[in-house]
This record gives structure tokens, sequence and C-alpha cells, in this order.
């Protein structure tokens, strides 16, 4: 006997010593094995009859066969266990077996058909009994099922983004010896080959060729296309370079206007551009010559000051002699 928490829905009831003594299952007895599971109800109008066909011998012809026994149920009124299926024929003499009954509430309506609610529908497979279960119950555990396996799905996916510098973000991390290899591809790009220590390059072995060496080369290229749209109107160097190694000279850059590069002199300040510098004032050159013996006006003397002395000649005082 199942345990009386578990589900009806969930268990499965067998009597192979009942199905014995009955002589098997066949339409006759298929009720009455039905009987002896737990999912008969015994406030039913079946064991009303097979209680009284105990103590009323009149009543043991109702209850040996089907027909009978469904034709004085149906003269009742209450809950009541009908097969609704019985096994279909394959062959001449041989059927599935499966047999299919139905607890319902019969209610009784003299001017018109009885009232039939269905419960629950029950299956007699050989020996065994289960209860079909309800359609809340058939979703429920479908939900469940999808619930389950998207908290598995969430679970592994979390472990999956990675960052790394040289591949950014995916969710495939490549393993450790590829993951190796990538970053020093990409650490030994350069223009010109460098040079590696001696200890380096005897011990170098060729690079193993990958499954991310597509992504790898398709990454490298879409870096590339983002820096030189982003930086392709930019130069290091706008003076171009021409010559052989060791005879390298700088080109002109075009600037033939020499005067607009020298530094103004010191002294001169600067001059606005399109406006002229005022001319300076004229001299006046056509000053006549004084005559000799002429004299000239004499200037002004300051008052206050003392007369001037005048030097005797040392050439007059040395010979005593006079002038005239």
């Amino acid at each position: 006997m199942a345990s009386q928490n578990t589900p009806l829905d969930e268990i499965q009831w067998r009597s192979p010593e009942a199905a014995q003594s009955m002589m098997g299952i066949h339409e006759n007895s298929v009720l009455h094995y039905f009987a002896m599971s737990p999912f008969f109800d015994p406030t039913s109008n079946n064991n009303i009859i097979s209680t009284q066909a105990q103590f009323n011998p009149s009543l043991m012809s109702v209850v040996s066969t089907r027909i009978a026994f469904e034709a004085h149920l149906r003269t009742m009124s209450g809950v009541e266990f009908m097969i609704s299926e019985q096994p279909a024929e394959m062959t001449p003499g041989a059927g599935t077996g499966v047999w299919v009954i139905r607890k319902q509430t019969r209610r009784k309506r003299q001017p018109e058909e009885d009232e039939i609610t269905v419960h629950s529908t029950y299956f007699v497979v050989g020996e065994n009994i289960y209860m079909a279960p309800a359609v809340a119950d058939v979703l429920g555990s479908r939900m469940l099922s999808i619930m389950s396996s998207l908290n598995k799905f969430i679970s592994s996916a979390a472990a999956l983004p990675d960052f790394s510098p040289a591949l950014g973000h995916i969710y495939m991390p490549p393993s450790n010896g590829n993951r190796k290899t990538n970053e020093s591809q990409l650490g030994q790009v350069s223009k010109e080959n460098t040079p590696l220590p001696d200890s380096l390059q005897t011990t170098k072995k060729p690079l193993i060729q990958s499954n991310s060496s597509n992504y790898l080369t398709t990454r490298v290229l879409e870096d590339a296309l983002n820096i030189s749209l982003k930086y392709g109107d930019e130069y290091m160097d706008e003076i171009p370079i021409t010559g052989q190694p060791g005879e390298f000279h700088l080109k002109s850059t075009g600037r033939k206007d020499a005067s607009k590069l020298m530094v103004p002199a010191p002294g001169k300040g600067l001059q606005m551009p399109g406006k002229a510098p005022p001319a300076p004032p004229s001299l006046k050159t056509d000053i006549p010559s004084e005559r000799k013996g002429s004299r000239s006006e004499k200037s002004p003397k300051t008052p206050g000051m003392p007369k001037p002395k005048r030097r005797k000649s040392k050439a007059l005082g040395a010979g005593n002699v006079s002038p005239t």
C-alpha cells in the first residue's frame, strides 16, 4: 500500500493474488478488482450494491456480470465507477489489455437524461492500476521542468563570459594553450622583426594553428579599421623624408615666403598687415653756407654765469715771440 501522503496520480497499485483469485482481469471482474485499490471510494454506489449482494442472494446475479451491474448502477443517483473504454482488439482473441474506468456523479432527471459529472479517470493495464493526472497537474509538471532547465542553463551561462585585453569580451574562451599563443602573436606584431634573446631563439617552437585563428584575424582587422577611422586624419610627421639609409634629407614644406618666418628685430613694433607706417618728417638740406669773416650772431649769455678765461698758447710763451 502506498503512503497516505503520496498523491494518487503518482502511485501504481497491483495485486497479483486478487487477480489470480478472480481468474484474471476481464470485463466481469475488472470493477471488483478495482474496488480493492486505494483509488476506490467506499461511499460509491458500487460498494453499496456489493455489500447488499453479500446478504441478499437475489443480487448475486447483478454483480456477477458487467452488463447487469452497470444497468443497476444507472438506476441509482450518486457517485459511481463505470467502464468507459475496454481493450481494443488488435487481433482476434488478443486485445491491448487497457481498461478505462471513470469516477462520476449521476443526477437523475425524470423528463430528461441523467446529468453526469466526471471527476477522475483511471487506467487498468494488465494488473497495474494508474490514475490519470489532471490538466493542471500536467501543466504544473511541464512548467517545473522548464524552470529547472532554465536554472541549469543560466547557471552554466553565468560562467561563460570572459574578458582579456587581447580578445575582449567573449563567451567561449579558448584553452590556456590557445590563449597564450594568441597573446604572443599580438605582442610580436610590429613593422620590423625584433631580435629576440638567444635563449628564446633556441627554444622557440612553431606556432600551432588553432580554431581561434580566424576569430583573432577578424578581431585584429576590426580594431585596425576602428583606429583608421578615428585617427586617419592625424600624422606624426608632415615633413617627408627622402634619401637612403645614412643620407636622409628633409624636403621643403612648401613655405616659400621666408620673411614670414623671420623673428622681428628688437625695437621695431609689430605692424598690422594692410596698414603702411607713417612717413617721418622731411629734413631741410638747402641751408646757405656762412661767408668767411662774417660774424654770426652771438648766442645770448646765460645770466649768472662767470666769464670764461682765455688760455695762452704754449708756443707763444716758450719763445717770447710777440705775434706782432
